[in-house]
């Protein structure tokens, strides 16, 4: 019979990465699930396969985001291109993160009855309406790149950027990754397939957020600084820096 050690009192906090741990994590959720489900339909198979994907789309999102990369890249391709490129490279991890899923598809839970039903896949397509009127309300053209070519055409510099805050702006720092979590989280149906691919996701907008502040605050100085003071990062009313 095995037994746990009592701790000694101190901690042994293995290195690695911060999205290293959070895929980790999953992994670990995954493959609890499977011990206590013992189904076929689960396999180590499928849990590696998922997460190696979920990691390569984390990978590319937090590496190509970053400002030492962009000063690196735009070496090689013109920086009017730099967030098409970015956009490019996300799509190709995506369709190949939808194409080589491995469905996992054991019900971790699901409603059937309504209204509840209802009011479930009705809520998960406000958190994607959510997420889509936040890039708008920003600049969906920049974020998706096709401002910064269009300049390029007419021999214009994209224009500078203007800290602004426009309605869900205004009550939440993140509603695009707000509307994320409501359109991955709030379904009639959960599989464990769905439930790793929310935890992971989940896991890698909270650390995602963490080095997207840093940068905002490098670039808006003590403008974001107060924002985030004021403003919650993902619950509304929460209160600010949190």
């Amino acid at each position: 019979m095995f037994g746990v050690a009592p701790s000694d009192g101190t901690s042994a906090r293995p290195a690695g990465t911060s999205a290293g741990g959070v895929l980790i994590a999953a992994y670990g959720v995954a493959a609890y699930a499977m011990f206590l489900v013992g189904d076929g339909t689960l396999t180590v198979t499928a849990v590696v396969i998922d997460v190696l994907l979920l990691g390569l789309f984390a990978v590319q999102h937090s590496i190509m985001a970053r400002e030492g990369f962009k000063r690196w890249w735009t070496r090689v391709v013109p920086p009017s291109a730099e967030r098409s490129t970015y956009v490019l490279a996300s799509n190709v991890c995506l369709i190949l993160l939808v194409a080589a899923w491995y469905p996992i598809t054991h019900d971790v839970w699901r409603v059937s009855a309504q209204p509840w039903r209802a009011v479930l896949t009705a809520t998960a397509l406000v958190g994607w309406a959510i997420a889509l009127l936040s890039t708008l309300l920003i600049d969906h053209f920049d974020l998706f790149g096709v401002r910064q070519v269009f300049a390029r055409l007419r021999g214009r510099r994209p224009a500078e950027h203007e800290f602004t805050t426009p309605l869900f702006y205004r009550i939440v720092r993140h509603p695009l990754y707000l509307g994320f979590l409501v359109a991955f989280w709030v379904t009639p149906r959960m599989t464990l397939g769905h439930l790793l691919f929310s935890i992971a996701t989940t896991g890698y907008i909270l650390l995602a957020i963490q080095f997207e502040e840093r940068d905002l605050i490098r670039v808006f100085g003590e403008q974001y600084r107060d924002y985030r003071r004021r403003v919650p990062m993902l619950i509304p009313g929460l209160g600010g820096h949190s």
